[in-house]
């Protein structure tokens, strides 16, 4: 399995599109967003830092079921059945997979909060950070890798991208949750994305990410997880 995290790691940062939508865009984005008028105080561009790092994040872990879906057009899932790795093996290697390639997103879009709007944490909270919104992805991983394995590559792609965009606003990572009315705010709290933007602010406010916020991803990454072990299982007349 180690050998096919490799290939696949590969195969992802040297994707054009990848590079450009999953890494550049959140940084222009966040740029933009905290440059706009009087650009905000420096909590807000410290907590807009740490939601467009999670957009950034929540966008790459997506960009894997991309991948998956070009792989059964191209029979690569056909010889992947063949060896000995099981449905859950195969899963985790490709989750594995989109978890390393989140890490350049999340970095660059830290860089350009330290470097271009001046943002400072201690070094602990930038490692500290970056970390929490790195585990947080998994869920994303597995939903992108479930909608790879279950539709067709012009269908995930549309999936995915509405998938990240209503999940983004919903969960208040481009426009704070306060703004929302109160029955959204409610709804809000249940997004995985609220939740993994949650774990990175607490953390550069000093305190301990809620453990209501861990026991949200955790349940979303046992259903993304049971989502795309079954759409792999599902392929199997397929591919």
């Amino acid at each position: 399995m180690l050998d096919y995290l490799r290939l696949e790691v590969r195969r992802t940062l040297r994707d054009t599109g990848f590079v450009i939508g999953g890494i550049a865009m959140p940084v222009l984005m966040y740029l933009l967003f905290t440059h706009i008028g009087t650009g905000g105080d420096g909590e807000w561009r410290t907590a807009a830092m740490v939601g467009m790092a999670a957009y950034g994040a929540v966008g790459s872990a997506l960009n894997t079921g991309g991948g998956v879906a070009e792989d059964r057009a191209l029979g690569w899932l056909r010889q992947l059945r063949v060896t000995p790795m099981t449905a859950r093996q195969v899963v985790a290697g490709r989750a594995l997979t989109g978890s390393v390639t989140v890490l350049p997103a999340i970095c660059a879009v830290l860089l350009a909060g330290g470097l271009v709007n001046g943002v400072r944490l201690p070094v602990w909270e930038w490692a500290v950070t970056a970390v929490l919104l790195w585990l947080g992805s998994v869920p994303f991983t597995l939903l992108g890798l479930g909608n790879g394995y279950g539709l067709t590559p012009q269908a995930t792609g549309v999936a995915n991208m509405v998938g990240n965009l209503g999940l983004a606003v919903l969960g208040g990572l481009w426009f704070p949750v306060s703004l929302f009315p109160h029955w959204l705010r409610s709804v809000s709290a249940y997004t995985p994305t609220y939740r993994i933007a949650q774990l990175g602010v607490s953390v550069t406010e000093g305190q301990v990410p809620a453990m209501s916020a861990i026991l949200v991803l955790a349940g979303w990454l046992l259903v993304f997880g049971s989502y795309a072990v079954l759409s792999y299982r599902r392929t199997a007349g397929t591919v």
